[in-house]
């Protein structure tokens, strides 16, 4: 048990995440009230690295259900072995309908899905409930229960309850907003770009085979993009390739006019990377006068 914000802040950092205090206290509240996290943020802002390095931290063994559109129960909870059930009743010796229905839909025939598998586990564990803004809204309104009870409902079998009292984590990239309730029953922790220090300290720590110069100055330059009107701004793990890219270009600083090539490391889209080039243009131009 982490019994303060700081040891669970000493906990994540052995593990390579590194977090802020505000941070650290409403997850170290949600853990003390097992209450669910909701962490929500921009894409490539260190959500689900929060919940993996969480996982190592508690020792906790990692369930993660990686939301989509159309995902429904049979995928998240539960579904039924139906070619095991069809031969079960190919070899029945009974016409009894009622029995066979009870032997059909038993404990021998589930298949355990994510949800279902994080409440019937006997050791402790950590679900992860990824990109839930991905799902719809009928698959937010099915979670209610997990989330509130620790329990889910299977109609042939009825309810079970937690066995273990897994850690709920859910995150989003606010692609969508959810209902009242979702939110009601979570803790909420917003994560948004690192400011340029911590940024520093994070490529410090996953890179650090790079000069600090090199560190400072990628910090500073990808500050400055991230203030640009890109379609997707460049995350944390982006701005790591992109500094490994010119340490491996032998390359010391950032310097405007000999970025071309590198900045499809930084960003994903043809239309950013050309805005990107007419803007080291006049950031060139701009530094060179005042050189």
């Amino acid at each position: 048990m982490h019994t303060s914000p700081w040891e669970l802040t000493q906990a994540l950092e052995k593990e390579g995440y590194l977090i802020d205090q505000e941070t650290a206290t409403t997850l170290f509240l949600a853990l003390t009230l097992k209450k669910p996290c909701l962490i929500e943020g921009p894409a490539g802002v260190g959500k689900t690295q929060l919940a993996l390095a969480l996982a190592r931290a508690k020792r906790r063994r990692l369930i993660r259900l990686q939301c989509y559109e159309g995902l429904d129960i049979t995928k998240a909870l539960y579904d039924w072995n139906y070619a095991k059930q069809l031969l079960r009743l190919q070899m029945s010796r009974t016409d009894d309908w009622e029995k066979i229905k009870f032997d059909l839909f038993s404990e021998e025939f589930l298949l355990s899905r994510p949800l279902l598998e994080s409440i019937r586990s006997k050791e402790p564990v950590l679900l992860l409930i990824d990109e839930l803004d991905k799902s719809d809204e009928e698959f937010e309104s099915f979670l209610l229960e997990l989330l509130a009870e620790q329990q889910v409902t299977i109609p042939e079998m009825g309810t079970i309850f937690s066995q273990s009292s897994p850690i709920v984590m859910l995150t989003s990239n606010n692609s969508r907003d959810f209902s009242d309730a979702l939110r009601r029953r979570c803790i909420h922790i917003y994560l948004s770009y690192p400011a340029i220090e911590r940024e520093i300290s994070i490529l410090n720590s996953q890179a650090p085979e790079l000069s600090d110069r090199l560190v400072k100055d990628v910090c500073e330059f990808v500050a400055k993009v991230r203030k640009l009107p890109l379609q997707k701004l460049p995350s944390v793990s982006e701005s790591i390739d992109f500094a490994r890219s010119l340490n491996a270009l032998q390359k010391e600083t950032v310097n405007y006019g000999e970025l071309m090539g590198t900045l499809n490391v930084l960003l994903k889209y043809p239309k950013d990377i050309a805005k990107l080039e007419e803007r080291l243009k006049k950031w060139d131009s701009e530094a060179s006068q005042r050189r």
